[in-house]
């Protein structure tokens, strides 16, 4: 197979009733370079344009931006656009080490550095979501000595099967617990349950934000801005590499998912998040993505290649 190209464009338009004297914003809206995902060209557009702003790196390595807009405004739009070239996923190099009993993937039975640092990843989070119903759910899966690519292949096809993809059925706050007990939720619902499932193991597990390219039905045309953003699940490998799993649809991440960044869980890296003053009593939030596939890296360019700055699909 060979490498996949995607234009990019993710917007985010919030609109108010009254005027906003201050915004202040933070976001994660730049792909990651990594050594299968390469980024030619990556630009975040602010509208009304900011006062103050600039980029940085955060603990993860993950590249975010901030931004101060001090003009009054009802209407405030940031729009992310890059041109993103990702490669297939050489199986055989990353599943050789997953190959081995998941028992021997906890960090603290390798203890390298590297285990160390991606110890963090197996802590609980605070409210805690390692339940028991998700120790329960995790217990089927997995059995003592299974390979932990037989078992995180079985907790992916689970998940996607136990648990039913309902748009609005959740909101971000939604716990880990709620979701098991309704069965039903978007893309980072279930990425968050297996987290909470490898996590109860022991397993460093993190949680992983971007796209991923959907193909219209047949017969119809792709429609422009009709993707989302998307979520996802990576396991640690006692060789110090992630295994990547989408729940969602059932698979393996490969060269259509779109890495944006990657934390602890989703209040981490969301897409989008800030603080604004207003007297408004009413606002309201629209979101469009598309991902659109390109021959060319340079097709993408256009004039935005020279700027220096660079959110469930099933």
């Amino acid at each position: 197979m060979t490498s996949r190209v995607y234009r990019v464009m993710h917007r985010t338009r919030y609109t108010y009733n009254d005027d906003v004297s201050s915004s202040y914003g933070r976001c994660y809206l730049t792909p990651r370079e990594l050594p299968g995902q390469r980024v030619h060209s990556a630009v975040v557009e602010i509208e009304p344009e900011p006062d103050d702003r600039s980029t940085g790196v955060d603990v993860y390595g993950n590249q975010d931006s901030y931004f101060h807009v001090r003009t009054a405004h009802r209407e405030l739009t940031v729009t992310a656009h890059s041109v993103v070239e990702v490669d297939p996923v050489d199986q055989g190099l990353v599943l050789g080490p997953a190959r081995t009993p998941w028992e021997s993937a906890r960090p603290a039975a390798v203890g390298t550095r590297e285990a160390r640092l991606a110890a963090e990843f197996v802590l609980d989070l605070d409210p805690p979501e390692i339940t028991p119903a998700v120790r329960e759910y995790a217990a089927q899966v997995f059995t003592p000595g299974r390979p932990l690519v037989e078992a995180v292949t079985d907790l992916t096809t689970r998940i996607y099967t136990d648990f039913t993809y309902r748009s609005g059925a959740t909101a971000i706050s939604t716990r880990v617990d709620t979701v098991m007990r309704r069965r039903e939720g978007v893309c980072q619902d279930f990425a968050r349950v297996a987290i909470a499932c490898l996590r109860s193991l022991g397993l460093a597990a993190r949680y992983e934000s971007g796209y991923l390219a959907t193909d219209p039905p047949p017969g119809q045309e792709k429609v422009f801005g009709a993707d989302a953003s998307h979520a996802w699940a990576a396991v640690w490998l006692p060789d110090d590499r992630w295994l990547a799993f989408d729940p969602t649809n059932d698979k393996l991440v490969d060269e259509r998912h779109v890495t944006l960044a990657w934390g602890r869980d989703y209040d981490d890296v969301p897409p989008l998040r800030g603080v604004i003053y207003t007297d408004s009593t009413k606002s309201q939030i629209d979101v469009s993505v598309d991902v659109s596939p390109i021959e060319d890296p340079a097709d993408g360019l256009g004039d935005r290649a020279d700027s220096p700055e660079s959110g469930a699909a099933r």
